[in-house]
């Protein structure tokens, strides 16, 4: 599990490799990502939008933009959370996913919060020992 806090709100995900979605002989790598946003302030804030950067073991970059999560803009009071389970397919064995939402908070403003990079591992990757 990866975690990362930003003023008050605690982005955690875990990543799943989806076996029975991947078709390694064909290159296409799938995997789940469960994120859990968790509002530790005492103010509400609403997810907007979310911005994915997400890299393939090659290098490839593919920056993914959108209007909330999962069809939603989930509204958090203090002490409440989200959860929702999207995924990701890649052409490569493995890559690395990191990004932002942007909240707001009552009043219009907006604030930028982490979501903490986590690694997309499948046990297709070939190790290398350097």
């Amino acid at each position: 599990m990866y975690s990362e806090t930003t003023n008050s709100i605690q982005v955690t995900v875990k990543p799943v490799y989806l076996e029975d979605q991947s078709a390694p002989r064909e290159h296409r790598y799938v995997w789940a990502y469960h994120v859990r946003i968790e509002n530790k302030g005492l103010v509400q804030v609403q997810l907007r939008r979310r911005v994915w950067r997400i890299t393939d073991s090659f290098g490839r970059t593919q920056e993914v933009r959108g209007d909330g999560v999962v069809g939603e803009q989930p509204m958090l009071q203090p002490g409440e959370s989200f959860e929702y389970t999207s995924g990701t397919p890649l052409s490569t064995p493995s890559g690395i996913m990191v990004g932002s939402y942007v909240m707001e908070l009552e009043g219009g403003r907006e604030m930028e919060v982490a979501i903490p990079a986590f690694s997309l591992d499948s046990p297709h990757q070939t190790i290398r020992v350097n």
